[in-house]
């Protein structure tokens, strides 16, 4: 009798190579490894399709889908300006829907029964991707290892690794956890969990401290927005995935773009993250600016509140969520006449907007200006102000009645 398949998010990391012996071993079941390609730099992906194999999977696939990555899900944060509690570009939750697709896809084209993750009990992941398989196909069921094994530290995962003759890079000397994709790269673990350690300068990778000769000048940078999006850089035309690449350097070689945060989880603790996220961070500040230029003031205001909620879902594991497609074509409305251009400029760590120009620009000089071109009525001045604070005169005299006069 065949056994029953499941289809396993493969990173290649220690997690999920550990899942897959104890998936074979603990539930007797045929592992179909699925790596994703978003974007991740630190491994060679046909080393993890192969490692799988190693491992104890009957199939190891690895799909490229960078530019869907980029065309349909970082488009829609960039537009959004999405950063959850206002400070962390999503990378990892961004790339979660992606990953939740494939595993679904794959899962119905081979009958698995199961898709597996590696995520703890009590991080995110579990639920980004258990919410997202069940919108996709509520009729697949989800494994958890992580969840259900006595493995209780990283220590114990790798002495299981060795045990089993896992091949694991990972070390007690090296113990970080780390995520990255082309969005940025998120860092785990190790001395990371006392949150008053400075993070020790080796962990990042992405970015330097803007210290060395030739960041010794600022360093200016141009990049043009169509309908919300970037087309070129510098003047050079390229595509939204080749100027994250670029902005990811440029941004990342001086320094800029590195989070140390106290994080609020979905399941309810806090936690520290550090991320290097140098081009979200810059193009997102970019299209923050043009915003500034292009939309009217209570659009501009209420999209805030947008996409702070858009965050929310998002980070939560709530991308196939009706209200965050809703909350997408509020979005698309938006942006239609976000063209336009915006200078940057990069100095020892930071990334400052000094420029914007824009077409459909309602910035008018004429109206702006204390010069004599001023053509602002000032005179209207007045009776704006009587009939914008006429509330609050009326309610005034009314606090008087009750010796109320002047208090809140």
């Amino acid at each position: 009798m065949a056994k029953e398949k499941v289809v396993l998010a493969y990173s290649g990391g220690l997690d999920t190579s550990v899942a897959i012996r104890w998936l074979i071993d603990n539930h007797d079941v045929d592992v179909i490894a699925l790596a994703i390609d978003v974007g991740q730099e630190r491994q060679d992906l046909e080393t993890v399709r192969l490692k799988a194999l190693t491992v104890g999977a009957i199939e190891s696939i690895v799909k490229d889908v960078r530019e869907e990555y980029v065309e349909e899900f970082l488009s829609k944060a960039l537009r959004t300006n999405a950063l959850y509690e206002n400070k962390y570009p999503l990378l990892s939750a961004m790339s979660r829907p992606i990953i939740v697709m494939h595993l679904v896809e794959v899962a119905q084209r081979t009958g698995a029964r199961y898709i597996a993750h590696g995520c703890t009990g009590k991080g995110n992941d579990q639920v980004r991707f258990e919410v997202g398989i069940s919108a996709l196909d509520p009729d697949i069921e989800v494994l958890a290892p992580v969840r259900e094994w006595e493995l209780k530290t990283r220590d114990q995962e790798m002495e299981y690794a060795v045990k089993h003759g896992i091949p694991e890079p990972t070390t007690k000397a090296n113990p970080y956890s780390i995520d990255d994709n082309l969005w940025g790269r998120a860092i785990e673990c190790g001395v990371l969990e006392d949150p008053w350690v400075e993070p020790p300068a080796d962990i990042y990778a992405m970015t330097g401290d803007g210290n060395v000769p030739a960041c010794d000048e600022p360093e200016y940078a141009e990049i043009s927005f169509v309908a919300g999006l970037p087309v070129s850089f510098n003047g050079e035309k390229k595509s939204f995935h080749e100027i994250i690449l670029a902005m990811n350097e440029v941004a990342g070689k001086h320094g800029f773009g590195r989070i140390d945060m106290i994080e609020n989880r979905l399941v309810g603790l806090k936690s520290r993250e550090v991320y290097e996220v140098p081009g979200a961070l810059t193009l997102i500040q970019a299209h923050k600016a043009l915003e500034d230029l292009c939309l009217e003031r209570d659009v501009l205001h209420y999209k805030l509140q947008i996409e702070q909620k858009w965050a929310e879902l998002v980070y939560n594991g709530l991308w196939f969520s009706p209200l965050k497609e809703a909350l997408d074509g509020f979005v698309d409305s938006t942006q239609a006449l976000v063209t336009g251009d915006v200078r940057l400029r990069f100095f020892k760590g930071s990334c400052v907007v000094v420029g914007r120009r824009s077409p459909y620009s309602l910035y008018d000089y004429e109206l702006a200006t204390y010069d004599e071109a001023d053509n602002f009525d000032h005179k209207a001045a007045k009776g704006f102000i009587d009939l914008h604070g006429l509330p609050t005169k009326v309610w005034a005299r009314q606090r008087r009645k009750v010796g109320k006069e002047g208090e809140v």
